[in-house]
C-alpha cells in the first residue's frame, strides 16, 4: 500500500482481474522490512520527480475489474480519496485484530481506551 501514490501517478489505470503489471510483493514480515518497503516507495516517487505536474494531477485515473471501469477519477481526488481513506481503513481493521488476539491497541490518532487518561 505505501507504493500507491507512485502507482497512481505513473500509471493511468489498474485491472485488478488482468493487471499490465505483476507487483513483486516484498517480504514485510518485519518492522525493519515494513520500513524498508516504506522507504524504497519513497525513493522510487522521488526518482521520478518532487512532484507531479498539475496536468497528471487532473488527468483521470480508473480502476478496472477485467476490463470494466470501476471507479474513475483525476488523480488529485483519488490519492486523498482511495490512498489515504483506504489506508485509514486498513488501519482500523488492524486495531480490531489486535483487540481480537488480546493486544493492546497503540495510540494512532490520540490515546486509546488501553492506555490511562
Amino acid at each position: 500500500m505505501p507504493g500507491w501514490i507512485a502507482m497512481t501517478v505513473n500509471m493511468d489505470e489498474l485491472d485488478l482481474i488482468r493487471p499490465a503489471i505483476s507487483p513483486r510483493q516484498p517480504d514485510l514480515n518485519t518492522v525493519p522490512a515494513l520500513l524498508d518497503g516504506l522507504g524504497q516507495s519513497v525513493a522510487q516517487r522521488a526518482r521520478r520527480g518532487r512532484r507531479p505536474r498539475t496536468t497528471t494531477c487532473s488527468t483521470p485515473w480508473r480502476l478496472l475489474s477485467g476490463g470494466r471501469v470501476v471507479y474513475e477519477q483525476p488523480r488529485y481526488v483519488v490519492i486523498p480519496d482511495s490512498v489515504f481513506n483506504h489506508l485509514a481503513h486498513h488501519r482500523g481493521q488492524l486495531t480490531v485484530y489486535l483487540r481480537l488476539k488480546g493486544a493492546l491497541v497503540p495510540a494512532i490518532s490520540g490515546p486509546t481506551a488501553d492506555e490511562p487518561l
